[in-house]
């Protein structure tokens, strides 16, 4: 008897997990095809122009919810760009008295929801890197210890060279390197430069583990 209960909700375990494996959105195709087309036109129309340079045109879900403040923001080709209406993404460049900030990124990035990137002087990211949600990327700690008063004093570039994994609710500081094809922990802090090949975790990041570079890779 215990044994016929013990099968009997296995089978139930395994049909409701199927169910949920195959459930799909039943949204009529050409609803999907009319707000795809809407979504392709607003992120043409209004938002490629606020990008100093763009390799191709973005792959943005929500477009409403991207965010982009300042110049010298140059987006590479073939970016996907995650987006919700809670959880916004924030490109930001701060003007400075002789320069203006710059964000470069490169070509086959992805970008999650909540990603904020704010630059005084020059926030640089590679091909195909992985910025998990609600990532933070700074060059500047924006005011001093003393003075408090005169932002933009204590500012240093940061440079993800390509293939980087930035896991959920990474924080990047200012004057951080970080190798390529290395992998940060989720909810770590990098407060200084982290060699190729690795992954890194914890606050402060520290290398915790080697990456094979001849090993085969999909990015």
């Amino acid at each position: 008897f215990p044994v016929t209960i013990l099968c009997t909700a296995k089978s139930r375990v395994k049909k409701s997990t199927k169910e949920i494996s195959m459930r799909r959105n039943n949204t009529p195709y050409f609803i999907k095809y009319i707000y795809k087309t809407i979504n392709a036109w607003y992120v043409r129309r209004f938002i490629a122009p606020q990008f100093d340079s763009l390799g191709t045109i973005p792959e943005i879900a929500h477009p409403r919810s991207l965010v982009i403040f300042g110049r010298n923001i140059h987006l590479g080709k073939f970016a996907q760009i995650i987006c919700s209406s809670d959880n916004k993404v924030r490109f930001t460049t701060w003007p400075g008295k002789t320069t203006h900030a710059e964000i470069i990124v490169g070509d086959y990035c992805l970008i999650s929801p909540g990603t904020r990137i704010s630059a005084a002087k020059s926030i640089r990211i590679g091909d195909n890197c992985m910025l998990a949600a609600n990532v933070y990327i700074s060059d500047s700690d924006w005011h001093g210890i003393y003075n408090r008063i005169r932002p933009f004093r204590c500012t240093k570039p940061v440079i993800l060279e390509n293939n980087v994994w930035l896991g959920e609710s990474v924080i990047v500081n200012k004057g951080v390197t970080i190798g390529e094809n290395s992998v940060i922990g989720a909810g770590s802090v990098v407060t200084k430069s982290i060699p190729a090949n690795v992954v890194a975790a914890g606050n402060p990041a520290r290398v915790i583990k080697s990456i094979n570079p001849n090993r085969r890779r999909l990015s």
